[in-house]
């Protein structure tokens, strides 16, 4: 493993600031759709939730057969304890690393219910946006290029959950690689990510005393009533004009109705744009103390926040070939955090145009798919001449 004190950004990619000035020729017609969405089809059909390491490992199989069929050789699976990472490498020296995951939030049996389908220009099915668009996309961009060397491709299998087990993984690959292009969806109309919110998840358990509700309630603590204090002061721990979120989302508490609950536990999601702002909201969780329960505080910002600093020069590369592309700063979270933090240039947002993440009604814009690809394939076509 790297130590992150030996992790330096790869300075030659800065280049590109100055010299991208005229527009690279781009052929969204060299990519060949209906192959393209016979793939996304496969990978859609497999379904592969995060937290069912059976699915998983099927979803790693199909995954590697078909890149194997798209570039010539197999991947490495890297097992963990979530499940397989699939890691692919061409030759020569390492230089740009292509990051995403096979897994999806969605449950095991929901392609029966909702199935692949492409209908007036939009391709459905779970995962299918989130991103397994964007895993088509960039195999069909390395395949056409003539020279591979020095690309590697890292699809996770835990991203959706935290990427507990593919941090150390993912983030070894990234600084020895030295720039990271991100398949995750675009922003609206195709916009790339050039900034992302630190993420985090706590969990606020309220532990009280139970009694019978109608007998004697005088003699429990009821957790409920104390949750219900705490959320509030939880919920003003946000700072809209920082862009810090603290949103309670989960709660769960009591056994039965005639029980006054003796536990009592609410989940709440942050996004920060800064440091600062998530050691100011994690110290104001560690403050949190109870009244009549004792109330204690679980998790902490996991992800820390994407700077648009880290995609700059690669930026400049995308504007080169694509130069109406814009770039925009959003609220959700991806693994090109975590190597956006450690100083490695990071291009996020190079994935699907669509719409409706982690939602049923999720799209893909099948027409779009050639031009994402073209635009992958010259940026990474710059990247190693």
């Amino acid at each position: 493993m790297l130590l992150i004190d030996a992790i330096r950004p790869c300075s030659h990619y800065g280049e590109y600031v100055a010299t991208a000035r005229n527009p690279i020729a781009r052929d969204p017609d060299a990519f060949d759709l209906e192959t393209m969405i016979e793939d996304l089809a496969l990978l859609v059909g497999t379904e592969s939730p995060s937290n069912d390491r059976d699915a998983l490992e099927a979803s790693a199989r199909t995954l590697s057969r078909l890149i194997g069929e798209r570039l010539g050789s197999e991947p490495e699976l890297v097992h963990g304890p979530a499940g397989p990472h699939v890691w692919w490498r061409a030759s020569g020296t390492p230089r740009v690393l292509l990051l995403g995951h096979h897994d999806t939030v969605f449950d095991l049996g929901t392609h029966s219910d909702r199935p692949f389908r492409v209908e007036n220009g939009r391709a459905t099915g779970p995962g299918v946006f989130d991103m397994k668009a964007g895993i088509v996309q960039g195999l069909h961009a390395v395949a056409a290029l003539e020279d591979r060397s020095g690309i590697e491709i890292l699809m996770t299998c835990d991203e959706e959950v935290g990427s507990l087990t593919s941090r150390e993984l993912l983030e070894e690959r990234a600084a020895i690689c030295g720039a990271v292009l991100v398949l995750e969806p675009s922003a609206d109309g195709g916009a790339l990510k050039v900034g992302r919110k630190g993420t985090g998840t706590f969990e606020v358990v309220v532990t009280g005393r139970a009694a019978h509700a109608g007998l004697e309630p005088e003699r429990g603590r009821n957790s409920l009533i104390e949750a219900a204090r705490v959320v509030l002061e939880v919920a003003s721990f946000a700072d809209l004009s920082r862009g810090t979120t603290v949103t309670p989302t989960v709660c769960r508490s009591g056994t039965a109705d005639n029980v006054v609950p003796a536990s009592t536990s609410v989940r709440v999601d942050v996004r920060v744009t800064s440091a600062e702002e998530a050691e100011r909201v994690e110290a104001c969780f560690a403050g949190l103390e109870g009244v009549e329960c004792e109330v204690v505080v679980l998790g902490s910002i996991k992800r820390p926040p994407m700077a648009p600093e880290a995609a700059a020069s690669l930026l400049a590369v995308a504007h080169a070939v694509a130069p109406e592309l814009e770039a925009v700063e959003v609220g959700g979270a991806s693994d090109g955090n975590f190597t956006a933090a450690l100083g490695i240039p990071t291009l996020d947002g190079l994935g699907a145009v669509g719409g409706g993440a982690h939602a049923d009604h999720e799209y893909v814009e099948v027409a779009t798919m050639p031009e994402r690809a073209a635009l992958l394939h010259g940026i990474l076509a710059q990247l190693l001449d």
